[in-house]
């Protein structure tokens, strides 16, 4: 399905729903304001979200500092690895995304090829505009067939590219700047973080956050307290993150500030099952797993989640869960089923220490954009902190029969260790103490033969002599009571902007025979205003009846606008079909006499009518967390004909 984007974004703007930000002083790249409908919708959206994961999953919601600490990210590994590769042209000074260049390039020559051959779809104004930024035009040549497939399975693995591997790419391509044809510099990485001082003396380094998962992570061991130390358990964040994008692009598609919505479910490493996966095992999901990618195809596999999980595709039940409950949220917020797919992460562009990832990407005038993250991310990030910070994160339960034991321990002889050592006790003691049972071992052993171990201790001269007079290292029978182990996470990782633009782009259609209404066809449940209130004419005596019927939707809930201009009234409905308004609501002459007023439904332009109060009720039945359709909704209203949509 092709989409005007020219149009719709026209629309968009036109109405506020979102501006660039600071559009008086020329704007700042990647940063946008949203306006009143673009705020709405925002809202709702969040709300639905919370409804349907935080509520209905009995979620514990969190709301953390944005600010985080140096140490705190270097710990999770932000400040090494959270980059992207850049290159620049030495002659101009302009920077590019290298992932993004090398994708824009072969696909302009992939478009270029299919020209030559007569095989292209006739161009439109926005991909013109957009050409006319990056790849300034597409060159008509006819490539080799090799070449095309060599391209084709690149582009369908773009995404697990390394920045060498994306610096010879660009050598074998000869990809140069598109708009100067000028050579640009080897790859190099950029880490996106905004970095800051927290304090007056600026000695305290820190970041805007990148995500809102690490103070999730490290409220842990309060969040497994409020939930009485049962598992597994699910916490969840709404909030702003911040990244430093290189060439943010698309819109509120790829921009430096943005909300996200985060889910840390935390489960037993041992027991990955979903005590309600039964619920959702016969969904069906349209899966593009990593065997398919790395063979350079993008063929969809469209089976459910149930006969995923049991084939091994999908690592765990719990994770399987969480695929169908993404589905099923954006599915009820208005996303188009058949634009949807789940992406399976490749090896090569997963995390070391994730068992599993999949994307929910939606298909958009932009390509497939990735909007929801759903990974395993096994017990990296707890492990990380807790063995930075030497706190315990982990969960404590009783073992219905008590474990036996035979373990190295080590003992100290504390009356002749501390004079020893002094002040470099503590430190020894722990490097012992944390020491592994294969490494006890062989301490044990180089302690019996040799009547002193020899070790070296960061923060003590090395090495440091311990004669076997100062401890002993032996197997110990133990009988362990309670099981300790460190939760495994599933991380599902919404991008609500992104989930709200590619929204807009499922709603957007221009209405049949009418080239200049366009339309927002939002569901009820996530549109900016639910009810347009029209009086047929701006005359005193309707508006004791708009304040009526305004109260009463108030009353209930329901937001709802009066426009009460001097333009026609198909010239009000189609100003508020741009805007999404799901309904419009007339008082007319007629309502002078008998209180009857006429309801409309935005896509079909159908009408009924009847009495203030029914009209009311079957809005309310139609804007409900579970709404019903306008068929049942107004079962019980009177069909009425109007040519006010011409």
């Amino acid at each position: 399905m092709s989409v005007d984007r020219e149009n719709l974004e026209s629309v968009l703007k036109r109405r506020f729903f979102y501006a660039p930000a600071f559009d008086l002083y020329g704007g700042v790249s990647g940063l946008y304001d949203y306006g009143p409908p673009g705020c709405a919708l925002q809202a709702n959206i969040v709300d639905i979200w919370r409804k349907h994961f935080v509520l209905e999953e009995d979620m514990l919601e969190v709301d953390c500092t944005m600010l985080t600490p140096y140490e705190v990210l270097k710990t999770s590994g932000h400040v090494d690895k959270f980059a992207d590769w850049m290159c620049r042209d030495p002659a101009t000074g302009e920077i590019f995304r290298v992932d993004h260049l090398v994708e824009e390039v072969l696909e302009s020559r992939l478009k270029g090829d299919k020209e030559a051959r007569g095989l292209a779809a006739e161009p439109d104004k926005s991909e013109e505009k957009k050409r006319k930024k990056k790849v300034k035009e597409i060159k008509v040549v006819k490539l080799d067939d090799q070449v095309v497939a060599e391209i084709e399975s690149i582009l369908a693995q773009i995404d697990g590219y390394s920045g060498p591997e994306l610096g010879d790419l660009m050598k074998k391509y000869n990809i140069t700047n598109p708009a100067t044809g000028g050579p640009l510099s080897e790859p190099l990485e950029f880490n996106l973080m905004f970095e800051t001082a927290i304090g007056p003396s600026g000695q305290l380094k820190g970041y805007l956050r990148p995500e809102t998962a690490q103070g999730q992570f490290l409220n842990f061991n309060k969040l497994l307290e409020s939930n009485n130390q049962k598992m597994p358990f699910a916490s969840a964040s709404i909030g702003k993150s911040f990244r430093n994008e290189i060439s943010p692009r698309s819109g509120l598609l790829r921009v430096r500030e943005f909300l996200m919505a985060e889910i840390e479910h935390f489960v037993d490493p041992l027991d990955k099952s979903h005590p309600r996966f039964a619920e959702v095992a016969h969904i069906k999901l349209r899966l593009l797993n990593k065997t398919v990618q790395q063979e350079g195809k993008t063929d969809i596999t469209e089976i459910s989640i149930g006969e995923a999980v049991s084939s091994g595709l999908v690592d765990n039940e719990t994770l399987g869960y969480f695929l169908a409950r993404i589905y099923l949220f954006l599915i009820r917020i208005g996303i188009k089923p058949d634009r949807l797919r789940f992406r399976q992460h490749m090896a090569n562009e997963m995390a070391h220490y994730a068992a599993d990832c999949w994307d929910a990407e939606l298909q958009t005038s932009y390509g497939w954009i990735e909007c929801v993250g759903c990974a395993d991310r096994s017990a990296y990030d707890l492990t990380v902190h807790s063995n930075r910070t030497n706190e315990k994160l982990v969960v404590r339960q009783t073992r219905e029969t008590p474990l036996v034991t035979e373990d190295y321990e080590v003992d100290f002889d504390k009356k002749k260790f501390g004079p020893k050592f002094k002040k470099d006790g503590k430190k020894i003691e722990q490097y012992l103490t944390s020491r592994s049972q294969d490494e006890l071992e062989i301490l044990a052993t180089e302690l019996e033969e040799k009547l002193k171990i020899s070790v070296n201790v960061d923060g003590v001269d090395a090495p440091v002599e311990i004669e076997k007079e100062l401890i002993t290292i032996s197997r110990k029978t133990k009988l362990d009571h309670i099981r300790e182990f460190t939760p495994n996470v599933v991380e599902p990782s919404f991008g609500i902007g992104r989930i709200l633009y590619s929204l807009m782009e499922h709603s957007f259609y221009i209405r049949d025979g009418s080239e200049s209404r366009a339309v927002l066809s939002f569901p009820p449940l996530v549109a900016p205003t639910k009810v347009l209130l029209v009086p047929i004419s701006n005359d005193d005596k309707f508006t004791p009846f708009l304040r009526k019927i305004s109260a009463a939707l108030r009353r209930l809930g329901i937001s709802s606008k009066v426009d009460d201009s001097s333009a026609t009234i198909g010239r009000r409905y189609a100003r508020n079909d741009e805007l999404g308004t799901p309904f419009g609501i007339t008082v007319d002459f007629e309502t002078l006499t008998d209180e009857s007023i006429t309801l409309r439904e935005r896509d079909s332009t159908k009408q009924v009518r009847g009495s203030i109060e029914e009209v009311v009720k079957a809005v309310q039945s139609m804007v409900a967390v579970e709404p019903v359709s306008w068929e049942e909704g107004t079962v019980k209203l009177t069909p009425f004909t109007s040519e006010a949509e011409e």
